[in-house]
């Protein structure tokens, strides 16, 4: 019995050996093929593929994309240019109503009404989706003619208005210069009638019992030392002199930045010169004495009243020796170089004239007698007052 039964278990065992040495083979050998394994492929059925779009369809529709797009750039650049030649229609408009001009009105009325009309189409056009009327790049070449035009237009507009803004002006200088003759031309009427009756309005407002008078008396004094160098520079450069020359002569190391400036200089001079001595009662001049006392104001205000009304060099003539005599003679000598009078008149007849107790009827002492009078006035007017004004 135990012999059946060994031999009964030995091909049981020998049959289960081959078995897991298959498995074992068959697991080996899948390994060398995969280090993950082995896997079961199951066939799937194929997935239905989209079908393609034709390659005609895709190149029809990339055209027409570029070509709305182009005709969307065209129609703004047309609208742009429209609204352009609107702003030169208008500017016409107004160019034709300053100054009027019923004929260009009406043109330039009808060109604005004209382009709103076309800018009204276009809107039109747009809403209704009708934009790609002609080649979008006609289009945008007509659309940039336009537009310079239009530019064009307003740059002769522009130019316009200031032509007449330009020829205004000069009508308007020509009528301001016409006025400034005329009103030259009054004063000198006024100078010559005011000199010819010696009645200077300043001088009457003057009131000697108020010392602020004698500012009004300084000024008018100062006027009359520019008005007399304004003359001896105009003698000078018609004498040919050179002007920085005397200038440096006058003060060597004044410096001035314009040329028209060394009229400072000169009357800086002249003022050095004729006020010399003011602060004296006799005014430093030679054979002239005025006694102290009381009624020395009183000396004064007749100079004063005497001298103010009259025209100096007719005054000279009747009185040479009096105290305003002797003081435009030495002013004068003083003041008005030899070389100065040779040059500006040839010779050395005024300065003779006035050594010899004569004085001359020219421009240039006339000017010289008159700023004289005003100086000496001044020192009438300064010694007037109680307590006296000194400078």
């Amino acid at each position: 019995m135990d012999s059946s039964k060994r031999s009964t278990s030995v091909p049981t065992k020998s049959k289960l050996s081959k078995t897991f040495h298959k498995v074992i083979h068959l697991k080996t050998a899948t390994k060398t093929l995969s280090h993950t394994g082995f896997c079961l492929l199951i066939p799937h059925e194929p997935k239905p593929k989209p079908n393609p779009k034709p390659e005609s369809q895709i190149f029809n529709n990339e055209p027409s994309k570029y070509k709305n797009r182009a005709a969307t750039e065209a129609f703004a650049a047309k609208l742009f240019a429209a609204v352009s030649t609107v702003k030169s229609a208008y500017a016409e408009l107004q160019l034709a109503q300053f100054p009027y001009d019923g004929e260009a009105i009406q043109a330039a009325d009808g060109a604005v009404v004209s382009e709103l009309k076309a800018l009204s189409e276009l809107k039109q056009s747009f809403l209704k989706k009708q934009i790609d009327s002609s080649p979008p790049h006609v289009t945008l070449l007509l659309a940039e003619i336009q537009e310079q035009q239009s530019l064009m237009k307003m740059y002769e507009i522009t130019m316009k208005k200031m032509q007449l803004e330009l020829e205004t002006k000069e009508n308007s200088i020509c009528t301001l210069r016409e006025e400034l003759r005329e009103i030259a031309a009054n004063n000198k009427s006024l100078e010559k009638k005011l000199n010819s009756s010696g009645q200077f309005s300043v001088l009457d407002c003057v009131k000697l019992s108020d010392p602020n008078s004698f500012n009004v008396g300084l000024h008018y004094c100062l006027r009359g030392v520019r008005s007399f160098v304004k003359l001896m520079i105009r003698e000078m450069e018609g004498s040919n002199w050179d002007i920085e020359a005397a200038v440096n002569a006058i003060e060597p190391e004044l410096v001035f930045p314009n040329l028209n400036y060394s009229c400072f200089a000169f009357e800086s001079f002249v003022c050095r010169e004729m006020f010399d001595g003011f602060n004296s009662r006799d005014f430093l001049i030679p054979n002239e004495t005025v006694s102290n006392g009381e009624r020395t104001r009183f000396v004064f205000v007749e100079r004063f009243k005497k001298l103010k009304g009259t025209n100096p060099v007719q005054f000279l003539k009747k009185n040479p020796n009096s105290g305003f005599g002797k003081f435009t003679r030495a002013k004068y000598l003083r003041l008005v170089h030899p070389k100065m009078e040779t040059s500006f008149s040839g010779n050395l007849g005024q300065r003779k004239q006035i050594n010899s107790g004569e004085f001359p009827e020219t421009t240039f002492f006339a000017e010289f007698a008159e700023m004289a009078k005003r100086v000496w006035l001044l020192h009438c007017l300064a010694f007037s007052f109680d307590p006296e004004v000194k400078i």
